[in-house]
C-alpha cells in the first residue's frame, strides 16, 4: 500500500510539464527598445478557400498586423483567434486608473 501526501502546488517552481523545469518567466531587457503594446485585436478572415488568424497589435506610434496562422475551417479558426487574444492580452496593461 503506497501513501500519497497533498502537497501545495507553487507555480514557480513546479515542473511545467513540457521540459521547461524551474524556468523563470520571461521578461524584457532593460536596454531594449521594444515599445508597450497598448491594445490587441484578432481577425480572422477567408482566404483562398482557408482560414486565416492575423493578430493586430497597437502602438503609442503605429499598428502592426500580422498572419498568425490558416485553418481549414471557421470554428478552428474563430477558437484559434480567441485563444491568440487571451494570451497576448495577459502581457498588456491594464487602465491607469481602474
Amino acid at each position: 500500500m503506497t501513501t500519497v501526501t497533498e502537497q501545495p502546488i507553487d507555480p514557480d517552481t513546479t515542473p511545467r510539464g513540457n521540459g521547461a523545469a524551474d524556468r523563470p518567466r520571461t521578461r524584457r531587457r532593460e536596454d531594449s527598445a521594444a515599445q508597450e503594446a497598448l491594445s490587441v485585436d484578432t481577425v480572422v478572415v477567408e482566404e483562398r478557400g482557408r482560414w486565416a488568424v492575423d493578430i493586430v497589435v497597437v502602438f503609442a506610434d503605429g499598428i502592426v498586423r500580422k498572419r498568425a496562422d490558416t485553418h481549414p475551417t471557421k470554428a478552428r479558426a474563430e477558437i484559434s483567434a480567441r485563444l491568440i487574444r487571451r494570451a497576448a492580452e495577459r502581457d498588456i496593461r491594464g487602465p491607469l486608473n481602474g
